[in-house]
């Protein structure tokens, strides 16, 4: 049995008009335990539309999503959501944020700061437990608000472009943390970005979603070995993968662009 199933799901947003914007249009998925899933298209394509229903955080217009073969009724456990921005309470310190999604499920204060301190040294934010998110870089904040999302202990983290508003030496740093701290936990991610050299880095499997309505446009198993290294990404074999995909949205890109959608 699958660890998420996405089972035909469609979804429309209403418009001033009236008449629905279909976004989604029958995606279906398979995603196996402890697998890493990156999802791309060209803007517009349903991404983070897709995320959001699986986390239960929109109801679809048709299909499911099951989760070791059940379905979701609500928000929360078994998945969490990693925001593109860190969204970090600045009145709180780094232990304090961290601890935050188990403070809310009612855990005891010391028992969701002991639970916390052990992602925070997981990210390497150990010794900064009692610093303030404006005492941070980017990159360090994004690491604390990863922990945040795995101190609750989730079967599925959702990720949407987590890494995009940070500097592009600083990202690719953050790519190789993400993936060792995957291998550690063994956690299923699913990570929605617009690199594409990024998802062949990341991922087992790359989806790749149409133009608005987002379809499945294509699975590609990326058949590189595991650890990767930044260096990895200039092997003929990582380019190949790349130039294979931009091949597939390139044409997609170009019309938003050219439409000014984009």
């Amino acid at each position: 049995m699958a660890k998420l199933s996405v089972e035909g799901i469609s979804h429309a947003y209403p418009t001033p008009g009236g008449a629905p914007q279909n976004v989604l249009e029958n995606v279906s998925l398979q995603i196996e335990a402890g697998e890493f899933i990156s999802v791309i298209g060209a803007s517009g394509s349903g991404k983070t539309t897709l995320l959001r229903i699986i986390a239960r955080l929109i109801q679809p217009s048709e299909g499911a999503i099951l989760i070791d073969g059940r379905g979701l009724v609500r928000p929360g456990a078994p998945t969490s959501f990693v925001f593109q921005q860190d969204a970090l309470w600045p009145w709180r310190s780094v232990l304090a944020n961290a601890a935050y999604g188990l403070e809310i499920r009612g855990l005891p204060k010391a028992a969701a700061e002991e639970r916390a301190r052990s992602y925070l040294q997981l990210v390497g934010l150990g010794e900064y437990e009692r610093y303030y998110p404006h005492q941070l870089s980017g990159g360090m904040r994004q690491r604390v608000n990863l922990a945040r999302a795995l101190t609750v202990d989730p079967d599925i983290l959702l990720m949407d472009e987590p890494f995009a508003a940070l500097d592009a030496q600083t990202r690719e740093l953050m790519q190789l943390e993400l993936a060792r701290i995957w291998q550690e936990t063994g956690k299923t991610i699913v990570f929605v970005t617009h690199q594409i050299d990024e998802a062949v880095f990341l991922a087992d499997r790359v989806v790749t979603l149409s133009a608005r309505p987002g379809t499945v446009r294509a699975i590609t198993a990326i058949d590189l070995g595991r650890p990767r290294l930044i260096r990895d990404k200039r092997s003929d074999a990582f380019q190949a993968y790349v130039g294979q995909l931009w091949d597939m949205i390139e044409s997609d890109v170009v019309r938003d662009f050219r439409e000014g959608t984009v």
